[in-house]
């Protein structure tokens, strides 16, 4: 029989069956101390009942992540602490991802590079207006004045002075705020430098605002703009600017059109000098004759009132291919060897 040892100095003695408890529960126990602000978007992201439950385990988890002072800004959380507090598969949490995107909830920016390896890594995560909203990292829009609010708001469950902020808190007048409609594919290159959907939006009633396109905008600066360090703020700025960019976006398309059409031209150009390649023709007039080299890359001239024939200039193709297309110039035939043959005559003194 075992005879328990005294305390020391009045302290009592814990049972061994209880120190253990005492040990596992330290152990297993989370000791981390959250803001409000974060604890109420954790709890928010698990009572989401639209979301799966994948996907909440792993909102819930971003939330927890998030910087509440930047909730827009990228999350820098390694898959495996993100998977570990999502208590996830690499798999499943892959799936959640596309959850949280197709709902709208997040943003997925492309692999960056490492510049001196070479290598792809850092595919940053960002929060949407949509989720910020709902999670409580942001305020909501100032709800309307009294005489105009809808009567049929009135006929909802009310609350008590007791119960008004849980309801507040946990069911925010935001969470049904109508979504806007389908962005611009013109513009939906802007949600790889960090706008998410509710920003293009804004920028566009601004830009009517300011008698713009937003389109037109991003069109004529793309290049500067993808190249900005903070391109929200860059893009506002242009459109306080007095810019007219529709014309410059009317000017850059002619000047690409026109381009195209003289490559276009200079193609067909040179398929003609080839479709004559080693042939003799002759004016309509009987004025000239015109040897074309059997490579088709030279034409030889002989007029009629010159002695010797003498060669092309540069790009004769194209003038070669416009008298073609007029009828200006025709076939070596008996009767245009004849009429050359008698303006040579004629010219010979």
């Amino acid at each position: 029989m075992s005879i328990a040892q005294p305390s020391v100095a009045g302290e009592a003695v814990a049972h061994p069956q209880e120190s253990d408890s005492i040990a596992l529960a330290q152990f297993t126990r989370d000791t981390t101390n959250l803001p409000w602000i974060i604890f109420r978007a954790v709890h928010r992201a698990g009572t989401m009942q639209a979301l799966p439950a994948r996907a909440r385990a792993v909102l819930g988890a971003l939330a927890r992540t998030v910087d509440a002072s930047k909730p827009f800004a990228a999350i820098y959380a390694r898959r495996d602490t993100l998977t570990g507090r999502a208590m996830q598969s690499m798999r499943t949490f892959y799936r959640s991802l596309d959850d949280l995107e197709a709902a709208g909830f997040i943003v997925r920016q492309p692999q960056a590079r490492y510049v001196d390896a070479g290598l792809f890594g850092r595919a940053y995560l960002r929060l949407t207006e949509q989720a910020a909203l709902l999670l409580g990292l942001i305020d909501p829009p100032p709800a309307p004045q009294a005489h105009d609010a809808d009567p049929a708001s009135l006929n909802g469950p009310s609350a008590s002075v007791a119960d008004g902020a849980k309801y507040k808190d946990l069911y925010p007048a935001s969470s049904q705020k109508r979504q806007p409609g389908q962005v611009p594919s013109d513009l939906q290159r802007l949600r790889a430098l960090g706008f998410h959907d509710f920003m293009i939006f804004k920028l566009m009633k601004k830009a009517r605002e300011s008698g713009k396109r937003l389109s037109d905008v991003v069109e004529a600066t793309w290049q500067h703009l993808k190249a900005a360090d903070k391109p929200i703020c860059y893009l506002s700025k242009l459109l306080r600017q007095p810019v007219d960019f529709s014309r410059q976006v009317q000017i850059r398309r002619e000047s690409a059109a026109e381009a195209q059409r003289a490559a276009a031209a200079h193609d067909e150009a040179m398929e003609a000098a080839r479709r004559h390649a080693g042939s003799t023709l002759y004016s309509d007039s009987g004025d000239a004759r015109y040897d074309v080299s059997d490579d088709g890359l030279s034409l030889m001239i002989q007029n009629a009132s010159e002695p010797v024939a003498r060669s092309a200039a540069a790009n004769w193709q194209l003038s070669f291919a416009a008298m073609l297309a007029s009828g200006k110039v025709r076939s070596a035939t008996p009767e245009a060897v004849e009429a050359f043959s008698a303006r040579r005559l004629q010219a010979t003194p």
